[in-house]
């Protein structure tokens, strides 16, 4: 009996620790994302300096892999259907649109399917394309994103 006990604490313990790996890993991959720097460059078509993002090496080794996120729907006006929407690391009222936060903690999506919108976390795993030349788009992207977990 004693022996059973012991085995459904480590049971209990063990499902515990990897709920938190699971969450570690999503908020590790949001702090990858964030080692970025910038740099002032002159737009010709601008006619002045603009910042640039400098993707880190653990970045870089990102680009065109398939990733898996945990985050946020933005709803943004000028999207065309659940297939196209802005992913963010925080919720709307703490996404970086309103001001809460940096370029780092939002992407571009590209839904295989069309996701259904909620304001509750979602895992999306997808294709990250890294963007530092069109700003005219985020500087993340994610291609042929399938939701994970609603």
């Amino acid at each position: 009996m004693k022996w059973m006990k012991l085995l459904l604490v480590f049971s209990i313990l063990w499902s515990s620790q990897m709920v938190v790996a699971q969450d570690t890993s999503n908020k590790s991959m949001w702090k990858t994302l964030a080692k970025i720097t910038y740099k002032k460059e002159y737009d010709e078509f601008l006619g002045f300096k603009i910042d640039k993002p400098v993707f880190s090496e653990p970045i870089q080794k990102l680009q065109g892999k398939e990733i898996t996120i945990k985050g946020y729907i933005i709803p943004v006006e000028g999207y065309k259907s659940h297939k196209e929407f802005i992913f963010s690391a925080f919720p709307y009222n703490m996404c970086f649109f309103c001001g809460g936060a940096g370029p780092e903690t939002v992407m571009e999506v590209m839904a295989a399917e069309p996701v259904k919108y909620t304001a509750d976390p979602v895992t999306l795993t997808g294709t990250l394309i890294l963007n530092a030349d069109d700003i005219n788009s985020l500087m993340y992207k994610m291609e042929g994103a399938k939701l994970i977990s609603q």
